[in-house]
């Protein structure tokens, strides 16, 4: 697998939904062909407007939607073949998800300590002094105090919740953490020090972490590359200093445009989007991007571009480049 954790390949998921009281269907296609490797001790970002399928390819690794057609690899086994209860169990030890909002992610009938608790009654055969000195240190690694064990996820922060969250991530030592937008319901007080502990953890555990936002200035902080997705599918990827420094994409470019403090260059150039981004249920022909791309020329609405690779990390869907 050339030191990759994971493999993504070819990934499909369509919602079906209701849209009348007579039963009719509109098809959503939220991931469309996606194809991903994630290495093993990077932090590879995942950025893109609201809606355009970035949790629920999140989702989609942790088998909490249905997938149509495609392959998700780790270790060699494609873990969408994993039927048995204790592969699964086996799975989940393995890769852990850290929710966006911690108010909602955390049982509220339960205090923090059973909270850590249950996740190793159910996947280990540790006796009770061993799993209250593994809950005790990860509660002290996410910077909080081991009193806290005996108290209801009420009685804390938004921000100490999502550290809460992060060590029931931790507590069966996964190798692979997804962050679907971690600290967008935080306050921007407390974001920064979220961020500072994942970067930590990162290398004090050795992890290696899929991290969604929508947040650019985030992203450049934290990551070692970014995936940029619009509806459904990726349309450039690369190294995070390649991204920022060198843009490839008319819809990278038009979202870097939008945070003032990266684009303060006044030779950067700034695309401003047109309009909103177009419902999945109703996905364009050809490029996705024509409809808004200030650069559209003819083959962009009748065919979809295929991958440009600028570098070997640095890699592109756009017709300006044929």
């Amino acid at each position: 697998m050339d030191n990759n954790i994971l493999e993504i390949k070819d990934l499909n998921v369509i919602y079906k939904t209701k849209t009348s009281i007579l039963g009719s269907q509109k098809i959503v296609h939220a991931v469309n062909n996606v194809s991903l490797d994630i290495k093993k001790g990077e932090i590879l970002a995942i950025a893109g407007e609201s809606g355009c399928g970035k949790s629920t390819l999140a989702k989609a690794i942790m088998q909490l939607v249905d997938v149509q057609s495609g392959k998700i690899i780790l270790e060699n086994q494609n873990i969408l073949e994993l039927k048995k209860r204790e592969d699964l169990k086996k799975f989940y030890q393995k890769v852990q998800i850290i929710f966006q909002n911690p108010y909602s992610s955390l049982n509220p009938k339960m205090k923090i300590g059973q909270i850590l608790k249950e996740p190793l009654e159910i996947n280990t055969k540790l006796s009770k002094a061993e799993i209250e000195k593994i809950i005790k240190d990860k509660i002290t690694k996410v910077g909080l105090d081991k009193n806290c064990l005996k108290l209801y996820p009420h009685e804390f922060s938004g921000g100490q919740r999502q550290r809460i969250a992060i060590a029931r991530s931790l507590i069966l030592d996964p190798e692979f953490i997804i962050a679907d937008e971690p600290v967008s319901a935080l306050d921007v007080s407390i974001q920064a020090q979220i961020i500072n502990l994942l970067k930590q953890l990162k290398e004090d555990e050795n992890l290696t972490f899929l991290f969604i936002s929508h947040d650019l200035s985030v992203i450049k902080y934290i990551s070692d590359r970014i995936a940029i997705m619009y509806l459904g599918e990726i349309v450039e990827i690369g190294k995070t200093e390649e991204i920022f420094s060198d843009p490839k994409h008319p819809y990278t470019k038009a979202l870097l445009s939008s945070v003032p403090e990266l684009n303060s260059s006044k030779n950067k150039e700034k695309i401003q989007l047109k309009g909103e981004l177009p419902s999945p249920e109703n996905i364009p022909s050809g490029c996705k991007f024509h409809t808004r791309c200030p650069y559209v020329m003819k083959e962009c609405n009748e065919t979809s571009p295929k991958e440009i690779e600028f570098t070997s990390t640095h890699k592109c869907k756009c017709f300006l480049y044929n």
